[in-house]
């Protein structure tokens, strides 16, 4: 995947890291009630959901029943799983996957991937990366190059560069953060929802490793100044330049027929104060004036 900058800034390609290996479902029967049981719904509530018996639910996940393609299909509709996992379920069922996933660089992905560099490019001179599910960075623009990669460990840009990694890490941007305390716990906050939704065992592995980090002691100040409580989180570090105050929108990707794509987001930074709309535009021009150069 390539920046938005003339000169490319294309990440190597990786594999997402390791699934944990663990003692999970494997006959459709245990998938169904795992799914059912993080969902939180009885299987009275999935019966009346998917328009079947509360019987065919529990025959079905007891093994006595096996259910066709399309009841599969329904059942993960119902249940809101991501198509990663609902081609987890039809393999279980006895069928074979229907959702596809492919590399972003895959010519059958060249619209998304010219959409995805549109977005970058636009929002320049504020930064923005491009995200896998696991928020390991796939491209970026210009300006968040220039303003995430200083003063860290060499170790934590080696590809796939993980985002809450890069943030939390003592050896990362956690030490520049001024609003450490709050932003760890917003961003561990948005990684508790996504694994809800997912259950994502990637994830729950990214969840542990991230906590072994240390932890800020918690601020006295509940409110910070550019922050809007109840809708965003400033981002605040101290840059070459100053205190910089950001604060982010999440941009989604959907498809109801591509796993990659379902799982892309483009995080957008704004910026949350004069002096750090300033500095961008400063930033912009000094690298401007480096590509022509």
């Amino acid at each position: 995947m390539t920046s938005t900058a003339p000169s490319s800034h294309r990440s190597p390609r990786h594999p997402l890291p390791h699934r944990v290996a663990t003692a999970g479902p494997t006959s459709f029967g245990d998938h169904l009630r795992t799914w059912r049981q993080q969902r939180h719904l009885s299987q009275l509530e999935l019966a009346d959901e998917a328009d079947i018996s509360t019987r065919h639910v529990s025959f079905m996940e007891t093994g006595r029943t096996n259910p066709s393609r399309d009841m599969v299909l329904r059942l993960c509709e119902r249940l809101a799983i991501p198509l990663r996992e609902r081609n987890a379920l039809l393999v279980a069922a006895g069928y074979a996957p229907m959702y596809r996933e492919r590399a972003l660089d895959d010519p059958a992905l060249a619209a998304a991937r010219q959409a995805v560099e549109l977005v970058l490019k636009g929002h320049e001179p504020c930064p923005a990366i491009a995200l896998d599910r696991c928020w390991n960075v796939v491209a970026t623009n210009r300006a968040a190059l220039a303003l995430l990669s200083v003063h860290v460990s060499p170790e934590l840009l080696v590809p796939p560069v993980n985002v809450f990694r890069l943030s939390l890490h003592p050896q990362g941007l956690a030490p520049r953060i001024a609003n450490l305390a709050q932003w760890r716990a917003h961003l561990f906050e948005r990684l508790r929802q996504q694994i809800q939704a997912t259950a994502d065992p990637a994830l729950i592995a990214l969840q542990a490793e991230l906590l072994q980090y240390p932890a800020p002691p918690e601020s006295d100040a509940l409110v910070l100044a550019g922050e809007m409580l109840g809708v965003v989180m400033p981002f605040c570090f101290e840059s070459v330049h100053g205190m910089l105050s950001l604060i982010s929108t999440t941009t989604i990707f959907g498809t109801p027929v591509d796993v990659t794509l379902q799982e892309l987001a483009v995080e957008s930074f704004f910026p949350a104060d004069d002096f750090t709309a300033q500095v961008l535009r400063k930033i912009a021009q000094e690298n401007l004036g480096v590509a022509e150069g």
